[in-house]
């Protein structure tokens, strides 16, 4: 699978009116801190097209970003003479920061659940965790609030290149148990740095997604 074309289209504020997109829309969740936009980078195999910062809470929009890739036949992709395809990753403002003022934040929360209530192409509800800690009660919260709105959210839990592999599977279990998730949910442990879990991240969006 290659990244053809990677561009950010739509920006939406707190009183923006959604776009009405014909492709899939895949929604990434998380924490000011979590890592979320160094994920959308990654995925997108851009290096800044997603803003990051080292002051949390600055994401206070939701923001589309268009997405066009050519699947490899090679990889059992039946996709009709190889055509490009096209999705949209919507990276939602981040939560739980706590230096953000409430009244903004409830903005925030208003933002989201519009959006997974309203949105009609969203297949897709990544949810960022960080794997070195146990999920906070906004984690939580947000987890709940996912399922809610009828989404079995997918986590990534972040920050892999932070743990020794021995530490791996025992941090997992406690992500699992911290978010009460049932057996079968999908976790995915990524690295911005080394970009393990790219791959099957991607595989999960294009087959699953």
């Amino acid at each position: 699978m290659k990244i053809i074309d990677a561009q950010l289209e739509t920006v939406c504020g707190h009183k923006s009116v959604l776009p009405e997109n014909t492709e899939r829309e895949i929604a990434f969740a998380g924490k000011s801190n979590v890592g979320k936009s160094s994920l959308i980078n990654g995925l997108m195999n851009r290096k800044s097209l997603a803003r990051t910062s080292s002051q949390p809470g600055k994401t206070q929009t939701i923001n589309y970003y268009k997405i066009t890739y050519r699947p490899d036949p090679r990889e059992g992709e039946t996709t009709p003479e190889n055509r490009d395809e096209q999705i949209y990753f919507v990276d939602l403002p981040g939560y739980g920061f706590a230096k953000v003022p409430e009244k903004e934040r409830k903005a925030w929360g208003t933002m989201i659940e519009r959006y997974l209530y309203q949105s009609k192409q969203l297949k897709l509800v990544f949810l960022l965790i960080d794997l070195r800690h146990t999920p906070s009660a906004n984690d939580k919260m947000m987890y709940d609030w996912i399922c809610e709105q009828g989404y079995e959210p997918v986590i990534i839990a972040t920050k892999l290149d932070k743990l020794k592999k021995s530490q791996v599977q025992k941090n997992i279990s406690v992500i699992r148990n911290g978010l009460g998730m049932p057996k079968q949910g999908k976790i995915f442990p990524y690295s911005a740095v080394t970009k393990a879990g790219r791959e099957e991240i991607w595989n999960y969006i294009r087959f699953t997604g």
